[in-house]
């Protein structure tokens, strides 16, 4: 009879009854001297499983693969911007090639260009000062040809840098006249190294190095 009761009010002691009233949810320990009970707001209990899984749901949002995601949409558009650029180089290529293969006239000046500078280089090479000066000429012959192949230049001069390059041409071609004719050696080697310089590199700028013989 004794075991019997004892073993009763171990259930009692371990149980715990649960009860639901106005929408709450009531806890009871039941226990030899008293029952003590707890309300549990379900609400609340709700909202943490809600605010447990929005969490999970932004750091998934922004693992790995959100970031991946966003490389990839990055690199495609720089990949289109890059290709937008090709085509519009290449239009510009074409667009240039149109206006040499036009130009026979201009053409034919500069290869004129390019037969002086060679004989001027000859010369100052050997201190020929008296020949360079005949090539280059005097007065009026300096100024046709010059005049000539500045008309050339600049019809086939398009970008801000070709047209800086016929300005350093001009300029240095003034110096190599002048070094010239004042007999100035070093200064003409100087002018004249310039001068091919920066007219072989307005050729290349501009697509005309296979054009012109003797570059």
């Amino acid at each position: 009879m004794a075991t019997n009761f004892l073993s009763t009010a171990n259930l009692f002691h371990l149980a715990t009854p649960t009860y639901v009233h106005s929408n709450q949810i009531i806890k009871c320990n039941v226990k030899r001297e008293s029952t003590i009970c707890k309300v549990v707001n379900p609400s609340v209990t709700k909202r943490g499983i809600s605010i447990s899984f929005v969490s999970s749901l932004v750091l998934s949002l922004t693992g790995k693969g959100l970031f991946d995601a966003n490389a990839a949409i990055l690199e495609a558009d720089d990949d289109l911007e890059l290709l937008e650029k090709v085509k519009k180089d290449r239009i510009k290529r074409l667009e240039k090639q149109g206006v040499i293969s036009s130009s026979t006239k201009e053409t034919g000046y500069l290869q004129d260009v390019v037969y002086k500078l060679s004989e001027v280089g000859k010369a100052i090479e050997k201190n020929d000062l008296t020949t360079a000066g005949s090539v280059l000429g005097s007065g009026k012959d300096t100024s046709d040809w010059v005049q000539k192949a500045n008309i050339a230049l600049n019809k086939l001069s398009s970008s801000p840098e070709e047209k800086t390059e016929v300005d350093t041409f001009n300029s240095s071609l003034a110096s190599l006249v002048s070094s010239v004719a004042q007999n100035d050696v070093k200064s003409s080697k100087t002018a004249f190294v310039s001068s091919a310089a920066a007219f072989e590199k307005w050729t290349s700028l501009t697509g005309l190095v296979g054009k012109l013989k003797g570059l």
